[in-house]
């Protein structure tokens, strides 16, 4: 059943307006009866029908309340050095898919792409975008967000102490990133950042600032892998060890 997320809480009768009521009259084509599954910034869940309709807005009554909270326990940032052509936009959808809380894009010294003020801004809506069709279409209960693009270094001093940074570095040998999971959960550590290069790399100043910063230098095992390659790979991992990814015992 399509989802829809709602800005405001559930009540008998909600209306819904904007782009999204645009998109169920003029893409959907619903009719009165139609049904979906709404979500509200509370997080509640309700199966609702579609009662009438207006030039600019769509009626809907509540059927029945669902308990279908699909949030992971722990909370997951992918911290995403940018990347070129539609790898940025792939990764954004499977970090949603894998559970992440929010995704920021972030500049560091070896990206190959380069955007000016104007171009990131339309690029984090774009990016926007596919995260909220990513939450609706893998039936998420929170939408994320993808912050605006920030330069690495401001962004890992800014980290609170309680979240385990997680630097996926490439030149890492020795601690593996499963140990370190571990090792933060025997901490009770809920909070996360994964930490992504570009296809270039980490420059050795960047890792030099993301270990004094308490980042912890992990690999993911002994094969190169692509960035976005990573970025699955990482979320996944973490999801397995702490979260709710493989199921709940």
């Amino acid at each position: 059943m399509r989802r829809l997320f709602y800005r405001g809480l559930l009540a008998d009768t909600i209306e819904i307006t904007g782009s999204d009521a645009h998109h169920l009259m003029h893409v959907m084509r619903a009719k009165p009866g139609d049904e979906m599954v709404v979500v509200d910034d509370a997080g509640q869940t309700a199966r609702m029908a579609m009662t009438a309709f207006t030039a600019e807005t769509v009626t809907m009554q509540l059927m029945e309340h669902l308990d279908a909270n699909t949030e992971p326990p722990i909370d997951i940032t992918l911290a995403q050095c940018l990347l070129k052509g539609d790898k940025m936009e792939f990764v954004v959808q499977k970090a949603v898919e894998l559970g992440a809380a929010r995704v920021v894009p972030l500049k560091s010294q070896n990206c190959v792409v380069r955007y000016e003020a104007k171009k990131a801004a339309q690029r984090q809506q774009r990016w926007q975008k596919i995260a909220d069709e990513a939450c609706k279409q893998c039936g998420r209960t929170s939408l994320i967000e993808v912050a605006a693009l920030m330069d690495i270094e401001k962004y890992i001093a800014q980290l609170p102490e309680n979240a385990c940074l997680l630097f996926c570095y490439e030149n890492e040998t020795q601690q593996g990133i499963k140990a370190t999971l571990r090792e933060a959960a025997a901490r009770g550590v809920h909070d996360f950042v994964v930490l992504i290069g570009p296809e270039g790399g980490f420059s050795l100043a960047e890792a030099e600032a993301t270990l004094r910063a308490g980042g912890h230098s992990v690999t993911l095992g002994p094969r190169i892998l692509r960035a976005e390659t990573a970025a699955v790979a990482a979320l996944t991992v973490v999801q397995y060890e702490n979260g709710d990814l493989g199921g709940y015992t």
